[in-house]
């Protein structure tokens, strides 16, 4: 088969993230909670087999299948869409690596793996999972080096400027490593590594890449068929898993291992209203639109224990243009409560789980945007501070006071409530003065979910005693991973789904012995 036709491609991710027109459709999508796994008594026959068996074909499962072919397992990847890519082509394929990965030293950026574990364990989460962020560090060279190796082109170029690189760059600072307070806590450097492609390709390349790797070993991969439940042997292990298959059910014999990585849940309203109640407040569910949280489900189904199930990256709209950065961004209470400097992963979870979703951005003549755009509108446009307050409706005197305090200050090039840059530290003068609405509800709002199933360093599924359940892996999104909220830095995902998913690959393939 050819992956050519079958990945996310350029027209499918230019379609599913139209801006305003993703406000309304998308969030609609709903489905009931997993079935039960099925007791393996039940199955009559096998209609299929494979050593090891991964669910979802982003880069988590990719990933998986190639390093569980690489050690020698049959492997199947099973797609319930008619194409494969997953959310991980959506996405800008970058993948946070640092420690001194093999680009970093061609571009001569010092880091060091201690620097890397302190930012990503100190400026994210109050409880992250200090052990995989660890051993993700550790190995983050070496894991770099092998995607390079499965033929994801990078290019020798790095770029400064804020956000996704729009040309063929491969490195650059795609978190919020360089604002207060990360930037005190390590030493900021470049860690996101992106296909050297332009445009938003980098998913879609990564994406094309290792499918074609994984087709290359002789993995077998079929889109259009779905996973509905796991079938579980009377011990608990995991002997196969029930598919739907052209509106028939079939039954797969799996030997070693399933590896679960169908991704989040973000489109599954129901579910998100149950677990995390800020983020379906979100505009834009962002994602692949078969994130049901149906991996997740099925392993809750055996006994898996689901952890951080709340969390996900909620992405602020404004990032760049950086000009629009010199504005002062604030709350209901007319205050400031961030640097707005700050990677929009970061300002998007304050504003949505600290600030009841609801902002604005405030910008003067200089600050503002210069051309239409339509991630979020301005609501209120006057020739004073005072004019603006009103229109917003904000207490009395709040506004005009944060920005005569922001401004006292910045004109003498301080910020000492949130230590903003000099590169984006001046005071707000000069009419017209706008206001533009960045709540969650109203403004171009993504986000997708980090919740997810409990797994040890090598991906193995565990209950909600710490036992592992036997024969289940998984990887990804599909999995409390390193990704949490706050989500400080592009590319710690979909890091995350690739190395990751590569340990529960092998150690899916490493078990021995198999069912009769």
């Amino acid at each position: 088969m050819s992956t050519g036709e079958n990945y996310v491609t350029k027209a499918n991710v230019n379609s599913g993230v139209s801006r305003r027109s993703l406000l309304t459709g998308l969030a609609a999508a709903t489905v009931a909670a997993g079935a039960a796994a099925l007791p393996r008594s039940a199955v009559k026959t096998w209609d299929m087999s494979s050593d090891v068996l991964v669910i979802g074909s982003g880069s988590a499962g990719v990933c998986a299948a190639i390093e569980a072919r690489q050690a020698g397992a049959e492997v199947m990847v099973i797609e319930s869409l008619s194409r494969f890519g997953g959310s991980s082509a959506m996405s800008g394929g970058v993948v946070y690596a640092g420690g001194g990965t093999a680009l970093q030293k061609a571009l001569k950026v010092e880091d060091s793996v201690e620097q890397m574990y302190r930012f990503v364990s100190l400026a994210g989460d109050v409880h992250p999972p200090l052990d995989k962020i660890a051993l993700y560090c550790e190995e983050s060279p070496a894991h770099f080096d092998w995607l390079v190796a499965q033929g994801i082109p990078y290019t020798e170029k790095l770029t400064l400027a804020k956000g996704l690189p729009m040309g063929d760059e491969s490195l650059y600072f795609s978190g919020t490593e360089q604002a207060w307070p990360a930037r005190e806590l390590a030493k900021p450097a470049m860690r996101g590594h992106v296909p050297g492609v332009e445009g938003m390709n980098g998913g879609r390349r990564l994406m094309e890449a290792l499918l074609s790797r994984a087709e290359a070993m002789g993995v077998s991969l079929r889109a259009s068929v779905s996973a509905d439940r796991l079938v579980t042997e009377s011990d608990g292990r995991i002997a196969g898993v029930m598919v739907t298959i052209e509106g028939e059910s079939r039954a797969i014999q799996v030997k070693r291992g399933v590896v679960l990585a169908c991704g989040g849940f973000i489109h599954n309203r129901e579910m998100l209203k149950l677990y995390a109640p800020k983020l379906y407040e979100c505009s834009v569910p962002w994602g692949n639109v078969d994130d049901q949280g149906d991996g997740i489900n099925m392993g809750i189904a055996v006994g898996a224990a689901a952890l951080r199930m709340h969390e996900g990256f909620a992405i602020a709209p404004i990032y760049p243009p950086e000009n629009v950065l010199s504005g002062i961004v604030v709350n209901a209470s007319g205050q400031r409560f961030i640097s707005e400097e700050s990677y929009h992963g970061v300002l998007g979870d304050a504003i949505t789980y600290h600030q009841k979703g609801q902002a604005w951005l405030i910008t003067d003549q200089r600050s503002g945007y210069n051309f239409q755009q339509d991630n979020f509108l301005p609501v209120a446009e006057g020739a004073s501070i005072s004019a603006i307050a009103e229109q917003l409706g904000l207490p009395s005197g709040a506004l005009q006071q944060t920005v005569a305090y922001y401004n006292q200050h910045a004109i003498n090039g301080g910020d000492p409530m949130f230590r903003k840059s000099q590169t984006y530290l001046r005071p707000l003068q000069g009419s017209p003065y706008k206001a533009w609405d960045l709540s969650v509800s109203e403004a171009f709002f993504p986000a997708h979910t980090f919740g997810g199933l409990h797994t040890t360093l090598d991906g193995q599924v565990l209950n909600s005693f710490g036992d592992t359940i036997a024969g289940l892996y998984a990887a990804g999104r599909n999995t409390a991973g390193i990704p949490t909220a706050p989500y400080i830095a592009s590319g710690l995902s979909v890091g995350d789904c690739t190395f990751f998913g590569r340990r529960a690959g092998r150690a899916a393939a490493a078990i021995n012995g198999g069912l009769a």
